[in-house]
């Protein structure tokens, strides 16, 4: 007869799981009933013995346990995951009219009862993301149910986060399900078209959860000067030409994420102007090799350097939109706390490090800032630059 193993709380902590807080910490648990592996289901109990959740087991993480369910009735499964991802997608049906957009996101992990599971919707791609145990023990159940329901005709995975190293999972990515596509993937949101680069590009392939900023960004455009500054593939560049913007410069550290850039731009009869390229190229320009360049650790260096030659332009743009990029998280301990420390040693000439709650009206030198939350990181510390007559 088998026995489903069970977690004990320690006394006083299950407060969390009463207010459904799906995460339970390995410092939480008294007591491991059983025998569980690696995403094995197992009930949680309080010290008094009453029932809280089913949920996955992962003895690889500090995140001990995640929630299926705080109903004693639903045993996960696959007849659960069915209800929840059907939920989820009616949602999205419901909340994004299809006239939008064809790309969104169809489920969101935790917030949608599924810990550890992302899936997105590419036009008719599917690119998802594995990044707990119990996403990893049921991989083969949801990746049919979500195929099924979502009627895409090809799955890619994406499970290369950090979040699934700490499961203790090897990174896993490529083409899961269907046949591979026999020309680039195309999506299409408020009417400007994208190219998407499902199996290496950031996050999932494109910021999904900027479309209303970038519609917003279109409204607001109109006969102005912008600098789209970590611009990536050009989505905010794009909404600002749609929305009538007299011209956007645009700056990365990527050539790669550029030349798609250029390619989206092309896809909307808009040609690319001769100021849309590396920082290395500009350098090089100037007789000057940058070496070694790598985006991850010299993403500051980077983009100050970049920065610095517009300030040397001395050309003043009327909105700026520095889009956001993949925070390290790596390292955190080594960081310079201090602002003008950081600002001193990494930023361009007179550049000021500013935060949403020093900036609330996001108005400097009487430049204003939309969709500005980037995080550079440097050995020095992370921080926004904002620089005088130039954002």
């Amino acid at each position: 007869m088998n026995v489903t193993p069970q977690l004990t709380l320690k006394q006083g902590r299950e407060r969390s799981l009463l207010r459904r807080h799906p995460w339970i910490f390995s410092g939480a648990i008294a007591e491991v009933r059983g025998a569980p592996h690696t995403g094995d289901s197992v009930g949680v109990r309080a010290a008094d013995g009453s029932f809280l959740a089913w949920a996955a087991y992962s003895p690889a993480s500090q995140i001990r346990a995640r929630v299926w369910s705080f109903d004693e009735t639903e045993i996960p499964g696959p007849d659960l995951f069915e209800r929840r991802i059907a939920a989820a997608l009616a949602l999205r049906r419901a909340e994004i009219p299809l006239e939008a957009t064809d790309a969104l996101r169809l489920v969101h992990g935790e917030s949608d009862g599924l810990p550890g599971l992302v899936a997105d919707r590419y036009a008719d791609t599917l690119v998802v993301q594995l990044a707990s145990a119990g996403c990893e023990k049921w991989r083969e159940t949801l990746i049919e149910i979500l195929r099924a329901q979502s009627g895409c005709a090809r799955v890619y995975e994406r499970s290369d986060t950090e979040g699934r190293e700490l499961e203790g999972f090897a990174a896993s990515t490529g083409l899961i399900a269907g046949p591979a596509a026999d020309r680039p993937l195309e999506i299409v949101e408020h009417g400007i078209r994208y190219e998407v680069d499902a199996a290496a590009g950031q996050k999932t392939g494109f910021y999904l959860d900027q479309r209303d900023n970038r519609a917003r960004v279109g409204l607001l455009a109109g006969g102005r000067e912008m600098l789209n500054c970590f611009c990536y593939t050009g989505g905010f560049a794009l909404s600002a030409l749609a929305g009538g913007a007299r011209s956007v410069l645009s700056i990365d550290s990527s050539a790669r994420a550029l030349e798609l850039a250029k390619r989206n731009l092309a896809l909307n009869g808009v040609e690319a102007g001769r100021e849309v390229r590396t920082d290395t190229e500009r350098r090089r320009a100037r007789g000057t090799r940058l070496q070694g360049h790598q985006p991850e650790c010299a993403e500051v260096a980077a983009a100050g350097r970049a920065a610095r030659d517009f300030f040397l332009f001395r050309r003043r743009f009327a909105r700026a939109l520095p889009e956001n990029r993949r925070r390290r998280r790596r390292g955190r301990r080594r960081l310079a706390p201090s602002s003008r420390a950081l600002s001193r040693r990494t930023g361009p000439p007179r550049a000021h490090r500013v935060s949403r709650r020093r900036v609330p009206e996001r108005v400097v030198a009487g430049t204003p800032l939309e969709a500005w939350s980037c995080v550079m990181p440097s050995p020095e510390g992370m921080g926004c630059f904002v620089m005088p007559g130039v954002l």
